[in-house]
């Protein structure tokens, strides 16, 4: 089962990795206001409880995630930082969980069954919503906890000026707004010279509204999972860490 903690909503459902498609319609609770650790836990467990699955559920969260402890908080509460999310959210779903960042599960959803499905060499995965996630792949293989959301374009944070919170609470129109996300892609292409971009997010549904106006060298596709991608890919990162286990030599 995959769950995914979005800076508005938190939902689930249990997922076919071999297919890529849910099994089940999926469950959405409002984030709580303030978005603290206890209060988003228990919608956790509120939307695991919503399905008759067991074994271990797979949870994306907003921050660099390293062993399960969420080392940053930019669009939750500060007191994020240090929680262990593993545990937290194994404790209120009686569960054992696997936390990844949220933009590389979306990442390695699109990755497998998306539109960076097969592709070799650099692509950069972003995620236009309350802010900017990142996800980078080196020929299929995840760089984990990248943030390049918070690069700084013209003295400000990346996702403050061209996420689409930005575009809807500055009502900025598509061409102004592709503006502002076209510097942020070129920095990124001076940075990387990445081969693809996948442009995912809520606003990727609307992606003939803007991908036509930005002038990146690199291709540049929206999601093919549009927001399903974070619950495949946070169902994908158990099953990847089950392999990874059960193939690991023994000492």
């Amino acid at each position: 089962m995959g769950v995914d903690i979005g800076g508005s909503g938190i939902k689930g459902a249990p997922v076919d990795v071999e297919t890529g498609r849910l099994t089940a319609d999926r469950v959405r609770i409002p984030t709580p206001e303030g978005a603290a650790p206890l209060p988003v836990a228990e919608v956790v467990a509120e939307v695991v409880g919503s399905f008759d699955t067991e074994g271990t559920v797979g949870c994306t969260f907003p921050a660099v995630i390293v062993d399960g402890v969420a080392r940053t908080a930019a669009n939750v509460d500060s007191a994020w930082i240090g929680t262990d999310a593993h545990s937290l959210f194994g404790h209120t779903t009686h569960r054992d969980v696997v936390v990844i960042n949220d933009a590389d599960a979306a990442g390695l959803a699109e990755m497998r069954f998306g539109a960076g499905k097969d592709h070799e060499g650099v692509v950069v995965m972003l995620t236009l919503g309350t802010g900017i996630g990142s996800a980078l792949f080196l020929d299929g293989k995840l760089v984990p906890n990248t943030e390049f959301g918070h690069l700084e374009i013209r003295g400000k944070s990346a996702e403050h000026r061209a996420s689409d919170r930005a575009r809807e609470e500055r009502g900025l129109g598509w061409q102004e707004w592709a503006e502002r996300l076209d510097e942020v892609l070129g920095r990124l292409e001076a940075l990387l010279s990445p081969d693809l971009f996948i442009l995912g997010g809520g606003v990727s549904k609307k992606s003939d509204r803007f991908i036509p106006l930005l002038s990146t060298r690199a291709r540049v596709v929206p999601a093919a999972l549009l927001n399903d991608a974070g619950i495949v890919g946070a169902a994908l990162a158990v099953h990847e860490t089950r392999a990874h286990v059960a193939t690991r030599p023994s000492t």
